[in-house]
């Protein structure tokens, strides 16, 4: 239940509908007011579609009301205090199931009862959880092996045993959840949820076969892992009234965003967004401005209303803005991403590497100037710069908990990447190298391309586990 999760969701269940599977939603009230209007657009035109909604457990959690999602939590207290209210959503979960009979459950990975609920029901249960076969296989391999235990500092690198291609980490850039097991407070969660992703059918899986064909392979043949690719599931949404809602309604800005660059001629501005989970600190938003405003480049920006520790955002929303008029566009808390990114005057993505993101650059055929924060972000950097090669890395050092302050990335360091990344002759080969991976994104799911082929393989499995 944070945005990373629910809005590719709500892509899957929407495209089973066009299917013509009967789908249900099941969320909570302000999750579910983030895309009922889409929804009941969807119902209008026919489809079998709808959203069950049950009470989310706030009170009963210890956290504030309105507090919903994980993007609403700001300290780790609140996060561990979400996961519990989580856990609380199994009986009321259950209930509806009685009640409605479905042929399958789609649960994201850290709802670990799904799958118990799917044996007592005698369904299938797949887990999605958002990200990619390539960070999966390395995250299953830290854990398998442990190669950080047997080196002798932070900084040292060590490659990751079992991989198809040589990848090399450093402590400092894996989860505290792997180097400290058995003090994380998420230790028991996590044992469930692994344990429940080997009990459950198999795992959806939002990438495409070309992307990462190694890894699909890895997973499927050496981890013996039952897993479909079906995405880029954001391709799912074909009309611009789709792309517009998605994630949430639109914003005030999004006309003026789109005009703005319609303005602009082809491939001349870089779009700037670290998702909607990450807190950056007034110190590191000062670089970003002078990084951007030093490399010379037309910008999007998109930034948090606050800061973590409420510093006032006059400077940049006011000073800075005004001293960018008609170079740079600063856009608060919500941007239609993925309409920005298809926008032909777009030509690079400073990102934060979350699996989303990264996908849906990739699906625009854009090149990328990779700033991972947290979670498996520093795995997908190295997809991105090493593996597709269609990145230029931003020198980000050290994984954080999202809630931690992190040393700032200095304002030259962020010029000279977004320099090389829209520079036309030395960055060239990395755009061809997007543009190609984009076309095949594209054709991935489209009749016949491996996600929809995969998808309707997995469909026709679980008509046959009925039958």
């Amino acid at each position: 239940m944070a945005p990373g999760h629910m809005i590719p969701t709500i892509d899957i269940a929407r495209e089973f509908a066009r299917r013509g599977i009967k789908s249900t939603i099941i969320t909570t009230p302000l999750n579910a007011s983030q895309f009922s209007q889409t929804i009941e657009r969807d119902r209008k035109n026919g489809l079998e579609i709808s959203i069950s909604i049950i009470k989310f457990p706030y009170q009963e959690s210890g956290l504030p009301e309105g507090c919903e999602n994980l993007s609403s939590t700001t300290t780790p207290e609140m996060s561990l205090n979400f996961l519990k209210a989580m856990d609380l959503l199994q009986e009321p979960v259950e209930k509806l199931i009685r009640e409605n009979h479905p042929d399958c459950i789609i649960a994201g990975a850290y709802f670990w009862w799904a799958t118990d609920l799917a044996l007592k029901f005698n369904i299938p249960r797949l887990v999605f959880y958002g990200t990619g076969f390539f960070p999966m296989c390395i995250y299953n391999s830290l854990r398998e092996n442990k190669p950080f235990e047997k080196i002798g500092s932070d900084s040292e690198e060590f490659v990751v045993p079992g991989m198809p291609d040589v990848i090399t980490l450093s402590r400092r850039q894996i989860p505290d959840q792997l180097k400290e097991e058995d003090k994380d407070p998420l230790a028991e969660t996590l044992r469930k949820v692994l344990a429940s992703d080997l009990a459950s059918y198999g795992m959806i899986v939002n990438t495409f076969y070309e992307l990462e064909p190694a890894y699909v392979r890895h997973y499927r043949e050496v981890l013996g892992r039952k897993a479909w690719h079906i995405g880029p599931v954001s391709l799912f949404n074909k009309s611009n009234e789709d792309k517009a809602h998605r994630g949430k309604q639109i914003s005030s800005y999004y006309h003026d965003c789109l005009s703005w660059l319609d303005s602009k001629k082809p491939n001349s501005v870089v779009y700037v967004c670290f998702g909607s989970m990450a807190f950056l600190q007034t110190p590191q938003l000062r670089e970003i401005a002078k990084g951007l405003e030093s490399s010379n480049q037309q910008f999007i920006w998109v930034v948090k209303e606050k800061t973590k520790d409420e510093t006032n955002m006059d400077w940049l929303f006011d000073d800075f803005d005004n001293k960018m008029r008609g170079k740079g566009l600063i856009i608060k808390n919500w941007a239609p991403q993925v309409q920005i990114l298809e926008h032909e005057a777009i030509g690079g993505f400073v990102t934060h590497c979350g699996w989303n993101s990264l996908l849906e650059g990739v699906a625009a055929g854009l090149p990328m100037v990779t700033w991972p924060l947290s979670a498996e972000q520093f795995f997908n950097e190295k997809l991105v710069t090493e593996i597709l090669k269609t990145g230029i890395a931003v020198g980000a050092k050290e994984w954080s908990k999202r809630t931690d302050d992190r040393a700032a990335i200095k304002g030259e360091n962020i010029e000279k990447a977004v320099v090389k990344l829209m520079a036309a002759e030395e960055g060239e080969e990395m755009r061809n190298r997007a543009r190609k991976l984009g076309d095949m994104a594209k054709r991935a799911v489209e009749e016949g391309g491996s996600s929809d082929t995969d998808l309707k393989a997995l469909l026709e499995e679980i008509r046959r586990h009925h039958s």
